[in-house]
């Protein structure tokens, strides 16, 4: 699916992910820097029930949200300054949650857990439009 959406068609969709995701789903995020990932994520976790708001995790790497349906594991990879240093997250815990999205996971590379779905999120002309495609 690719769709053209305003930040609130971008939160909407998120949100129905969230509800729709089935236990265990990997979720790969990519986009350039102010695609709207955080955005995505937030919106993501609130549809999955989670009480805490999502926030970025850009500087700790992982973020954990309890939601009603278990762990949402939220990584952002963009600090990795080479894919090695993904070996010292703990891959094995953060896939036994209810849902693990992965910001810039390209930068992880083979250390990052294959996707059940990729999201990827574009700039366009109109700077309130971003462009989306989940396979």
């Amino acid at each position: 699916m690719t769709a053209l959406l305003d930040e609130s068609g971008l939160a909407a969709l998120a949100e129905e992910t969230g509800r729709g995701l089935a236990p265990g789903e990997v979720l790969w995020l990519s986009g350039e820097l102010g695609t709207g990932k955080t955005t995505f994520v937030k919106a993501l976790v609130r549809g999955m029930g989670a009480k805490t708001p999502a926030t970025s995790p850009t500087y700790s790497l992982v973020h954990h949200y309890d939601s009603p349906r278990g762990p949402v594991y939220h990584v952002d990879c963009y600090r990795l300054r080479k894919p090695e240093d993904a070996h010292d997250l703990d891959w094995e815990t953060l896939t036994t949650g209810a849902a693990l999205v992965i910001e810039w996971p390209e930068r992880a590379a083979d250390w990052a857990p294959r996707p059940t779905r990729r999201i990827t999120l574009a700039h366009t002309p109109n700077p309130d439009v971003r462009r989306v495609e989940v396979a």
